[in-house]
């Protein structure tokens, strides 16, 4: 417990003073956390003897076998490695090479408006992660209004994010596994005050304890769209970048500059993403669209 609230705190302190705020003190809020040896599932790889503490909470989780023919027809390409996860593939590459560079761990994914794909593209990454497998990654269904991702992934979990986010059923209990090395913390219910949910200390020391029990590369939240409420800037304060989806012809040029100013108050701009683009296949033009 010594060496969880230790990794707590440094985890704490690393993500406040990159966005320039003093560290808060440490909180004692306690979050359920079962004993490896209740279930032992589908363990992650360990990158070496040091991380073996980390795979207990990965081997209870349990596992998610998607079905691939579901998953195209969702636009969730980066299963395999195939011409149509090329962009995806390239897009994951970027964002993690650049994350390790500056040392960050949690990235979200917005988007001006509605309807611009952030969601496929948050499903997109996550898969795709599956496949490095020394790495590890964990995809929250932040987006508590709509939440979306266990539709497009075509499983439900067997708890709703709320319960587990407040701390009172266990990370293990609520996320599914892909692949051994992705956690899946999907949705099944919205929330009625979901910005009191963002914005509540408990939530922000649930990921804490999850970031240090799991210790994982990169953790991923679907936020909802910047102007559809409250609840992203609520939660911005808890990441450390943050990737912005835009859609092509659909979002105007004075939304994107907003939208980047008001996440760039709250943490660092990680990049845009314009979805929906218009391209060229040799004298053929077509739309390629995501979503």
């Amino acid at each position: 417990m010594e060496k969880l609230q230790k990794a707590l705190q440094d985890a704490r302190r690393a993500r406040e003073n990159a966005l320039g705020q003093p560290p808060a003190p440490p909180q004692a809020a306690p979050v359920v956390l079962r004993d490896a040896a209740d279930a032992p599932r589908q363990p992650a790889p360990a990158r070496n003897a040091a991380a073996a503490q980390f795979l207990a909470p990965w081997a209870e989780l349990i596992p998610y076998e998607p079905n691939p023919d579901y998953l195209q027809k969702q636009r969730i390409l980066t299963l395999n490695a195939e011409p149509a996860s090329n962009p995806f593939d390239v897009l994951r590459t970027k964002v993690f090479l650049l994350m390790q560079q500056n040392g960050w761990k949690r990235l979200a994914i917005t988007s001006p408006n509605k309807s611009c794909g952030k969601t496929t593209t948050a499903c997109n990454l996550a898969v795709g992660m599956s496949r490095q497998r020394e790495n590890r990654t964990i995809l929250f269904d932040t987006d508590l209004r709509r939440p979306n991702i266990a539709n497009l992934l075509g499983r439900k979990p067997p708890h709703s994010i709320k319960p587990m986010l407040t701390g009172d059923i266990a990370p293990q209990d609520q996320m599914l596994c892909l692949r051994g090395n992705v956690a899946l913390a999907m949705n099944t219910a919205t929330v009625p005050d979901s910005t009191q949910l963002l914005l509540a200390g408990r939530t922000a020391e649930t990921l804490d304890r999850i970031q240090a029990s799991f210790d994982p590369d990169m953790m991923i939240f679907d936020l909802p769209p910047m102007f559809a409420a409250d609840d992203t800037r609520a939660f911005l304060k808890n990441v450390d970048c943050a990737m912005i989806v835009a859609r092509s012809e659909h979002t105007k040029t004075s939304q994107l500059d907003q939208c980047e100013r008001e996440v760039a108050d709250q943490t660092n701009v990680l990049g845009i993403v314009l979805n929906n683009c218009r391209h060229m296949r040799q004298e053929e033009m077509y739309y390629d669209a995501y979503e």
